[in-house]
């Protein structure tokens, strides 16, 4: 328990040890997930990006990202569980802002991950099209909803926005879920994680 995680929590290290964190610490609803994470960790398993709640001893929901990675003596003998652990709540709430904006965004707005599936389908997008995010999330975007003969222009114009290279204007046609043939501009732009 170092000194960050004073400063974030509030508990000084003698409220803290001697004390059971899962037991004390942490929300019904992740005591049994979290103690499976210590539990992998006493068998030599690390796990990485688990995220959960703690609770401040002011009364605060901080969500936390954990990597749980198990302790060894000299003997290599599991004494322990280090636990390593990052507070997201800012950045949750920033993702919950960004995916409240594009879903309610009155243009269509769809996203294919690296592999060219959809991952993401908003409101206008379901409207315009008829499909809904439950039909389109995770299929093909270019091999399911484009026509044969522009295929390779769309998937060209992923490659290249996966390559940075971005994309204004270009058009082509999508299929309504009711068959229509309707055209659209896409504007292709890279979507970027953290790192």
């Amino acid at each position: 328990w170092n000194q960050c995680a004073i400063r974030l929590f509030g508990f000084s290290r003698e409220e803290i040890f001697n004390h059971f964190l899962v037991q004390e610490f942490i929300t019904d609803d992740y005591k049994i997930a979290l103690q499976a994470v210590f539990d992998k960790a006493f068998r030599g398993e690390e796990t990485e990006n688990f995220v959960f709640p703690l609770i401040t001893k002011g009364g605060a929901r901080i969500e936390m990202l954990l990597n749980a990675t198990p302790r060894r003596d000299e003997q290599e003998n599991i004494i322990g569980v280090i636990g390593i652990g990052q507070d997201i709540t800012s950045r949750l709430a920033q993702e919950k802002e960004f995916t409240k904006l594009i879903d309610s965004a009155n243009a269509p707005i769809f996203g294919v991950d690296t592999q060219g599936f959809v991952n993401v389908w908003n409101q206008c997008a379901m409207q315009l099209v008829g499909y809904s995010t439950e039909e389109v999330m995770g299929k093909n975007f270019v091999k399911e909803f484009i026509s044969d003969e522009y295929k390779i222009a769309v998937q060209l114009v992923f490659d290249q926005a996966l390559e940075g290279r971005e994309t204004a204007n270009f058009e082509f046609p999508l299929m309504t879920k009711a068959g229509v043939r309707i055209y659209v501009l896409l504007n292709a732009t890279t979507r970027r994680d953290d790192q």
